[in-house]
């Protein structure tokens, strides 16, 4: 028999190991993150009492494509429109947390003596909280309907991308080996070209292509797709220069805002937990014992400083963004500890061999001991803000415990300049379709124009390419240069005299850009002098300005990238009222709860329930297609009915606990077969002479007569008024035992 490869072995081994360790946690209550460590650790090269791996590069590549599910994952749970929505509370709370984290993490390092890679590295894993293990412990302790709980996830998927951002930033200066201011500004503006241009072009494409080929895509054609995608966008992402992650969780996001994310997500969970599982176990067999002994002091450290640090500096930075002191502590509590994101980070370092090699099981113990601290630290927020309540004089707790809604007020009353609405909608206008016509030229002149010049003489290939290039910047460059001319902000500015020569100025700036951008491909294609490029730019920018079917054809491509953006956002609007936030600013929520099968609530009016004497309102009822909004106190409720309830934290807790309690048991199914026998009925049977209405079969039994046979052998249907016969053939279905006891009734005489 052939020798298997070290590949197939090593997997087996891996799989096995982890499939216990997380049945093992999960018997235990704990992440099942920390199972798979611990099973990376015991097939590892640290632990020689069971076999260990053979080849670890190979299982550094299966873990390579475990970040890459993770990101795209992560990517599909992300959404760029959130982030707009969100207010400035959250975004201000996150950069702060993420900033104060990554002082503290650099300056441990400092400390101890490290260099300044490892400080660095050390400082971005510290700022990145585990979306996974908050996710499971506010499940776990019933706080996800908390008003806090929105706004720490709202912080986890802020950190989330800018947790990117960080790796791109701690990457460019991997390869400098030093900070150059310089040079970090050309690598953020290098990514931030990339990724609107990915965006723009993605969020186009991807839906349109989803939209037309929706028919063919089954679970496992839609499957193939999206993980063809993703890895399209991270070959795109590694020849750009970024790192794979990068580029998963980018074509995630793009998903994120189809209606496919949802079918997504359910066919991609079996890959991402497979490969993930991967991924931790490499982060286990990288933990090293003598290493940790060596390094205990840095790893109590550690740890002291990301829980200290987030209780401190991450209460200061949710009171700085507006929060109450209340929802500041119980959101810098949840926050206190770190994991999978680290985990990226760690590897990144690793991979770019700039963090010495104790760092990485360092990191790992410091997330093992965080993640068991996380529940105790998020049950401790309320007894600490009880703590500052007495501590704290009676004006300062008033004043913090109504930050959110004087915040609120100011967010609410503040009317927004017109000038503010113009600069900013023209802003991001030029800034969009800028990108496009740049990427637009590089590519027509990277491989349009040598194809043109290969089958056309230099000068004609040059025209043909000219042409075709201008032709597709023509939707692109007319925006730029009309639209948002006559926008409620621009006609509101131009009533005032003063403002008019700036309105002019404006669009005589557009204008100037987008000849410039026409300057360059004539300059570039064309022999004759700039005096002559200039005018034929103008001329032509011109001519895209009136022209018909440009407006026509830039509209078009406008609102189809409008509505793919909003595709998801509308499809959920029935599910989350738009009220829903205001009445997070005044502590009360708006959720949605399905009414059980077995609901003693079902067929009761909502005046029978009397919901409202314990402060909940029941603002909506949707029953299949059909919602009743603002129900009558005579509104029956029915199974599977989804109930749209306000209430604060406590009286939606009760809610839930009081429906949930409130179910039938239900009746336990015998297990006893049914089958069907032929009786005959004796001349003195008792049940000769009696109708089947009056045998009592159902009633007495619970058997079923379901015919009689007939002289040809063939069943006759019975009615309940059949009166049976001596002669008669009775055919009756039931519990094995329940139609042995009717059989030896039928034989005794009456």
């Amino acid at each position: 028999m052939s020798e298997l490869p070290s590949l197939i072995t090593d997997l087996a081994l891996i799989l096995i190991t982890a499939g216990l360790a997380s049945i093992l946690f999960k018997r235990l209550g704990q992440p099942l993150v920390l199972g798979y460590i611990v099973a990376g650790f015991l097939v590892g090269p640290h632990f020689s009492f069971i076999p260990g791996i053979a080849d670890n590069a190979s299982m550094h590549q299966w873990a390579d494509i475990g970040v890459i599910f993770l990101m795209f994952s992560l990517g599909l749970e992300f959404s760029f429109k959130k982030i707009l929505s969100m207010g400035a509370k959250p975004i201000v709370a996150a950069c702060l947390v993420m900033l104060f984290m990554i002082s503290i993490g650099s300056g441990v390092g400092r400390v101890f003596g490290w260099n300044g890679m490892d400080a660095m590295f050390l400082g971005g894993m510290l700022a990145m909280s585990s979306t996974t293990i908050i996710y499971k412990a506010l499940d776990e302790l019933g706080l996800r309907e908390k008003k806090f709980a929105g706004e720490v996830l709202s912080v986890l998927i802020l950190e989330d991308i800018l947790g990117i951002l960080l790796m791109v930033v701690l990457s460019a200066m991997a390869v400098s080996r030093q900070f150059q201011g310089m040079q970090l500004v050309s690598s953020l503006l290098s990514l931030a070209f990339y990724l609107a241009l990915w965006l723009l072009v993605g969020l186009y494409v991807v839906p349109l292509f989803l939209k037309h080929t929706s028919r063919w895509l089954n679970s496992e054609t839609l499957l193939l797709v999206s993980v063809g995608m993703c890895f399209v966008m991270v070959v795109l992402a590694a020849h750009a220069g970024y790192s794979t992650a990068f580029g998963a969780f980018i074509m995630g996001s793009i998903l994120a805002e189809t209606l496919m994310a949802e079918r997504i997500e359910g066919v991609l969970s079996p890959l991402k937990d497979l490969f993930g599982a991967v991924f931790f176990v490499s982060v286990g067999m990288m933990v090293d014992p003598a290493v940790l002994v060596q390094h205990w002091l840095p790893v109590l450290v550690i740890t002291v400083a990301v829980v200290v640090g987030q209780a401190v500096f991450g209460t200061s930075s949710f009171l700085i963004s507006g929060q109450s002191l209340k929802v500041s502590l119980q959101c810098s509590f949840s926050l206190g500890q770190i994991g999978e994101f680290a985990f990226i980070i760690a590897s990144l370092g690793v991979t770019l061999g700039v963090t010495s090699d104790f760092l990485y099981p360092v990191v790992v113990a410091v997330s093992i001991v965080t993640t068991f601290l996380t529940p105790y630290m998020m049950r401790a927020a309320t007894p600490a803000y009880t703590l500052l309540e007495r501590l704290l004089p009676d004006v300062v707790v008033t004043r913090l415990g109504h930050r959110a809604e004087a915040a609120d007020a100011i967010e609410n009353t503040n009317a927004v300049s017109p000038w503010r609405t113009l600069l900013t909608a023209l802003a991001t206008q030029t800034a969009a379709y800028g990108v496009l016509a740049v990427a637009l030229v590089g590519v027509a002149l990277a491989t349009l124009l040598p194809l043109c010049r290969s089958i056309l003489p230099h000068w004609p290939a040059n025209a043909l390419c000219g042409i075709l290039t201008l032709v597709g910047l023509s939707p692109l460059l007319r925006p730029i240069v009309m639209r948002k001319n006559h926008t409620a902000a621009a006609k509101v500015l131009a009533r005032t005299p003063r403002n008019r020569p700036l309105l002019w100025l404006l669009i005589a700036a557009r204008f100037v850009l987008a000849v410039s951008v026409v300057y360059y491909v004539l300059n570039y294609l064309s022999p004759l002098a700039y005096w002559l490029h200039i005018m034929v730019s103008a001329l032509l920018v011109g001519l895209m300005c009136y022209s018909r079917l440009v407006k026509y054809w830039s509209i078009r491509i406008e609102r189809t990238f409008r509505h793919n953006l909003g595709l998801r956002e509308r499809a959920a609007a029935s599910k989350h009222p738009a009220y829903a936030r205001r009445l997070r600013a005044h502590d009360m929520h708006a959720a949605q709860v399905e009414v059980p099968v077995h609901s003693q609530w079902a067929g009761k009016a909502l005046r029978e329930l009397a919901l409202g004497a314990e402060g909940v309102m029941i603002a909506a009822v949707k029953r299949g297609t059909m919602q009743i909004n603002i129900p009558l106190a005579e509104t029956v409720v029915y199974p599977r009915d989804v109930l749209t309830v306000i209430a604060d934290d406590d009286g939606l807790a009760a809610f839930r606990h009081r429906l949930q309690s409130e179910v039938d048991a239900l009746v336990e199914p015998s297990g006893t077969p049914i089958v069907m026998r032929r009786i005959p009925l004796a001349t003195h049977a008792r049940l000769v002479g009696v109708t089947l209405r009056e045998s009592g079969l159902r009633d007495n039994y619970q058997c079923m007569a379901v015919g009689f046979e007939a002289r040809d052998g063939s069943l006759e249907t019975p009615t309940a008024d059949n009166r049976m016969s001596a002669s008669d053939v009775l055919y009756v279905v039931g519990e094995a035992p329940n139609v042995t006891r009717l059989e030896k009734e039928t034989r005794k005489k009456l």
